[in-house]
């Protein structure tokens, strides 16, 4: 991979996130309701879709340049394992915020963003890579203030993705890189 990649990969998400948006302001924000519904059956497929639906416009922007950001780095270095990775951390931050998440439906790509901070953070610890360590720097330092609204409780934040996401990067950091 390669920093040009990886940049063609965060524009392209920016791209899919903003049509999703967009179908859904069609629909009348009706795509909302397949967010993550916690501890319901019929929640369970809201792991997939949750981290592609907003709230709003606004919200969609809140995620958007930091997920593309995150996803440039991700996939501009093949260590990094980007595809495995992205999916693992998916998927278990979506199962994490549907085990312990407040009986709402929970949507956004903040539990995504969560997670790929602390996974290129985490990751560099069994890396041995400086390459990696000079970008856990640069990513620490463009996100490590996301650590201080972590549990930061707020009507339609959901924290429990944002701390399902910070799990699951470090645990996928550590099956990926640690064992």
């Amino acid at each position: 991979m390669s920093l040009g990649r990886g940049f063609e990969v965060g524009l392209a998400s920016i791209v899919v996130l903003v049509v999703a948006e967009w179908i859904d302001w069609l629909m009348g924000h009706t795509l909302d309701l397949h967010g993550i519904l916690p501890r319901q059956t019929e929640g369970l497929p809201g792991v997939l879709w949750s981290p592609l639906l907003h709230a709003h416009w606004a919200h969609l922007a809140a995620n958007a340049g930091p997920l593309a950001l995150l996803l440039a780095m991700l996939f501009a270095e093949r260590a990094y394992r980007p595809v495995q990775s992205l999916a693992m951390i998916w998927l278990v931050s979506g199962l994490g915020t549907w085990m312990i998440g407040r009986p709402a439906i929970h949507i956004g790509a903040s539990s995504l963003v969560y997670g790929l901070v602390t996974y290129l953070l985490t990751a560099t610890l069994w890396m041995k890579s400086w390459r990696a360590f000079l970008l856990s720097l640069i990513v620490l330092a463009l996100f490590g203030g996301l650590f201080h609204g972590l549990l930061r409780i707020e009507a339609g934040v959901s924290w429990e993705g944002h701390l399902s996401g910070v799990l699951a990067g470090v645990w996928v950091a550590w099956l990926i890189h640690g064992r």
